[in-house]
């Protein structure tokens, strides 16, 4: 059994991902032997916030983005007759997909990219960027 983790966040360029994963499914040995995991993880709020807004409220805020998120995706793999997990989190993105993936035993990451290039990569950060150095695992970065 192989397993990925697929990073959403319900951009093009995180569709990308899901379908290199599913183009390259025969890739795994057996398609039915993949196990693919999508991810979708939202930012927490400032605590100033919870000043404000109830803790069930903003829970039901990530709850609802996360599932807008991951829409498209889960269309595409359904569509493609691939079954799925999928996981919400609310964290430090690209911390919270390495300890993820570390966590499900998962053998790579699979993710787009925004394609900025790396000049603007190394002066804004990128969460593909950190996610392959702080990942123990194989990073396949889709362009």
């Amino acid at each position: 059994m192989k397993k990925i983790l697929i990073p959403v966040d319900g951009s093009d360029c995180s569709l990308r991902g899901i379908n290199w994963v599913i183009a390259k499914r025969s890739r795994y040995s057996k398609p039915e032997n993949l196990i693919i995991h999508l991810v979708n993880v939202q930012a927490p709020f400032s605590h100033d916030v919870s000043h404000f807004v109830s803790h069930d409220q903003i829970a039901g805020f990530h709850r609802d983005e996360s599932e807008k998120q991951v829409q498209e995706a889960r269309k595409l793999l359904a569509a493609a007759g691939a079954p799925y997990t999928c996981h919400f989190a609310v964290g430090h993105v690209a911390e919270t997909i390495t300890n993820l993936a570390e966590t499900l035993h998962c053998d790579e990451i699979v993710m787009g990219t925004h394609g900025r290039g790396a000049l603007k990569d190394f002066l804004l950060g990128s969460v593909a960027m950190k996610i392959v150095h702080q990942s123990k695992l194989p990073v396949v970065l889709v362009k």
